[in-house]
This record gives C-alpha cells, sequence and structure tokens, in this order.
C-alpha cells in the first residue's frame, strides 16, 4: 500500500493521504473463475458485496482446514501399527493421537487430536512458540 495524496492545504480544500492498494495490478475486467467451479457457485457469488465475498473466502479457507485435518487423522486411525508411545504424551491421550496446531488470538498453541467414533478430541500441548 502507498499514500496518495500530499496532506497539504490551500485556501479552499485540504487533500487527506489516501491508500491505494498496489499489490495486485488493477483491472477493470472481473476475474476469471476455475473452471472447475460450478456455475451455479459463480452466480451466486457474482451477486455478493466485497464483504460477504472476504466472509465466503474466509469460511472456505477454514473449512478447507478443517477437512484437511480430517482426513490427516482418518490417515492416522486407519494405520494399524504404532511404534512406540512418544515420551511427551499424556496417559489420557490414545497413541494414535497426531499433534495439530491451533492459532488463537493471534498465537499458535499444539494440540494432540484424535477421533473417537464420528468426532474429534483436543488436548492442549503447549505454545508452537515457548519463548514468545
Amino acid at each position: 500500500m502507498r499514500a496518495v495524496g500530499s496532506g497539504l492545504t490551500n485556501n479552499t480544500m485540504q487533500f487527506a493521504p489516501m491508500l491505494v492498494n498496489t499489490d495486485r495490478p488493477m483491472s477493470y475486467e472481473p476475474p476469471t473463475p476455475p473452471a472447475d467451479l460450478p456455475t451455479d457457485v459463480i452466480d451466486t457469488l457474482i451477486d455478493y458485496s466485497p464483504e460477504r465475498l472476504r466472509d465466503v473466502a474466509q469460511y472456505a479457507e477454514n473449512l478447507a482446514e478443517h477437512r484437511e485435518r480430517e482426513a490427516r487423522l482418518a490417515e492416522a486411525e486407519e494405520e494399524d501399527e504404532i511404534d512406540e508411545r512418544p515420551d511427551d504424551l499424556p496417559d489420557d491421550v490414545p497413541t494414535k493421537a497426531t499433534i495439530t496446531i491451533k492459532e488463537i488470538n493471534d498465537n499458535r498453541y499444539y494440540y494432540w487430536q484424535w477421533r473417537e467414533g464420528e468426532t474429534v478430541t483436543s488436548k492442549y500441548k503447549g505454545p508452537v512458540n515457548p519463548d514468545g
């Protein structure tokens, strides 16, 4: 981002600095949707406001992370053999548990996570960066 305008004042007008997004080149054409995105999804998104689109994007990212975590847990559950129990694994956490990172209030934490039937159970392990 860069400031545009000088903030100078004359007798009739005052110019305030304005922020302009220079991260992406500006285009007057809408972006091209991915070829495999269903038409009904595209048609729905076209009518959304920028704020709603950002909400949808954040939700989609969170949902993708959730599904990836579910897939990792399912893969771990399918493994028949577990070589040995890690030294730092609490007694009430099964050996099939994996470690995942959760971000809470801009801080990252390790959690043990495992599947119990249809539910995923988590147990706090510690901060990702114990010094910060």
